[in-house]
């Protein structure tokens, strides 16, 4: 039995996420009458926490949808092959846990000392796709939330040239599945702190956890950094991803820069160029510190 207090936060945390993929469904029609679900599960904390509210909602929805947990045991060392399905039997609810070796793939395709994401993630969505056939499935849920999001941002624009993110909803690859992302709204260290006050039963990654220097693992850290030096930061990046101007980027496949004219009216994407911009000092000087930082390090 929690503590009052203990229990007090963990229902706050609870309603709050509950509230936030709420509004995440609503906002892009993740969730439609009748859909079949395949809530893919990892056995790590996001994925938990997807389930456990996608629970929650379907309960009290006022339309119906099924749910299907989907787990896909790779065959890493030392997996505990029982937790899921006691977990996911004591919740009652349908469940597939499909056995498929891409451990062994992947250490034998990817050098020693290289990074496994890419690779791993690629056979692991072959898998998952083919999965969703066999099921029926009309949408496939992933537990990737606000901070995966703008790891990802980040991750294009330092590493790959591109201004691109993790959409909360898409078609998939082959173009037959709609894939979904209920917790889009949602902050890691609220799913940590709910995963933890649940005492989900979490299946460490020891495929690709253990790796060392990640390319993520260093956005994650400098996004850290912002968040507990700046509160808030997080939170207007995020809407920076909801308040896109093509007029003021520089894609010319995106928008018609040659195209442009003077008109006798007001430019609703008027610039703005001559305008004086105001940024926070404290901004300024966090990112001279994270450049010497840096070439420091180098």
């Amino acid at each position: 039995m929690l503590p009052q207090k203990k229990r007090y936060q963990t229902n706050k945390l609870h309603k709050r996420l509950r509230r936030l993929v709420g509004t995440a469904i609503a906002d892009f029609n993740m969730i439609e009458a009748g859909d079949r679900i395949m809530v893919c599960l990892s056995g790590g904390k996001d994925s938990y926490v997807l389930l456990d509210i996608l629970l929650n909602l379907q309960a009290h929805a006022p339309m119906g949808f099924e749910l299907i947990a989907v787990n896909l045991d790779q065959k890493q060392p030392g997996f505990p092959e029982k937790v899921l399905p006691e977990y996911l039997g004591e919740l009652g609810i349908p469940f597939r846990i499909v056995e498929q070796d891409t451990y062994s793939i992947v250490k034998r395709v990817v050098p020693e000392g290289k990074t496994t994401c890419s690779l791993c993630s690629r056979l692991r969505r072959g898998v998952l796709y083919r999965v969703a056939n066999e099921l029926g499935a009309t949408k496939i849920a992933l537990g990737h939330h606000r901070d995966d999001i703008l790891e990802t941002l980040f991750l294009n624009m330092f590493y790959g040239g591109k201004l691109k993110a993790m959409p909360p909803k898409l078609v998939s690859d082959d173009g037959r599945h709609i894939v979904i992302r209920p917790l889009a709204y949602c902050r890691e260290k609220d799913i940590a702190a709910y995963a933890e006050s649940a005492a989900f039963p979490i299946i460490p990654c020891n495929l690709c956890g253990s790796q060392p220097n990640l390319q993520r693992q260093v956005i994650k850290e400098m996004l850290q950094q912002w968040d507990k030096r700046f509160p808030g930061r997080l939170e207007t990046m995020f809407r920076s991803l909801q308040n896109v101007q093509l007029s003021h980027l520089a894609d010319t496949a995106k928008f018609d820069f040659n195209g442009l004219k003077t008109q006798d009216s007001p430019y609703v994407n008027g610039d703005t160029a001559f305008d004086e911009e105001t940024f926070d000092q404290p901004i300024e000087e966090m990112m001279l510190s994270l450049v010497e930082k840096n070439g420091n390090s180098g």
